[in-house]
């Protein structure tokens, strides 16, 4: 260690009051997060590109200081998701500090894992008072169902106005208009639940139809629209 003449000419004073790290909340105890090894939880990260044209959801459940499970979703950008797969494999296996440290290729993701770290560290998890924290696997319950994201995406012009393109139930494929052509409701298709059917030896056709549904007062509507044609 090599110190400067200033502060080899102080005389020394004893340092007093030292009661170490602030406990944090991990998996329902209070810990002293000391070393990477002291980090456990579950949580989520929102991360996003320098030109802002695209970001990422990014889910991590760490044990103990290594990540055991990575979610990687991506909205906006088409290299970002070929980012993201990369990133799926790089993520298990690796402390938080290793992950905050590599390249994961695209800046919404390091950007992600960033903002992540550090409601990890404060102990801002999710799992941050759930006894044991939540089992390898939470993550993919975010997906729900056919295992696809939850997106939502919606398109409006003053000229035309709004159109309802994908809930989070899934793909629209009509929106349901009253006497004022107000937006009363939506039909659409869930189309992981659809795939689900297909693999199962379902048709086409019939995954569609089974793989149906509608929100709001569609039976009340004057008319259906196609979001996406008229």
């Amino acid at each position: 260690m090599i110190y400067t003449q200033e502060v080899n000419a102080m005389c020394p004073i004893a340092q007093g009051v030292n009661h170490g790290a602030a406990p944090i909340p991990e998996e329902a105890k209070w810990v002293q997060a000391k070393e990477v090894k002291d980090i456990s939880g579950f949580t989520h990260g929102i991360g996003w590109c320098a030109p802002q044209q695209g970001c990422c959801k990014l889910t991590l459940n760490v044990k103990d200081g290594i990540i055991q499970e990575a979610l990687v979703e991506t909205i906006g950008c088409s290299g970002m998701t070929h980012s993201a797969a990369m990133a799926a494999e790089i993520l298990p296996g690796r402390t938080i500090l290793e992950a905050l440290n590599t390249d994961l290729v695209c800046d919404a993701i390091n950007t992600a894992m960033r903002e992540l770290f550090l409601q990890i560290a404060y102990g801002r998890s999710q799992s941050a008072f759930s006894e044991g924290g939540l089992a390898i696997g939470a993550g993919l319950e975010d997906l729900g169902k056919g295992l696809r994201s939850q997106v939502g995406t919606m398109y409006g012009t003053l000229k035309k106005g709004p159109r309802y393109l994908e809930m989070a139930e899934g793909y629209v494929t009509g929106i349901a208009l009253d006497e004022d052509d107000l937006i009363i409701g939506y039909q659409f298709v869930n189309l992981g639940k659809m795939a689900d059917f297909i693999k199962a030896g379902l048709t086409p056709n019939e995954a569609w139809e089974k793989a149906k549904g509608q929100y709001g007062r569609v039976a009340d509507a004057v008319r259906i629209v196609d979001p996406r044609k008229e």
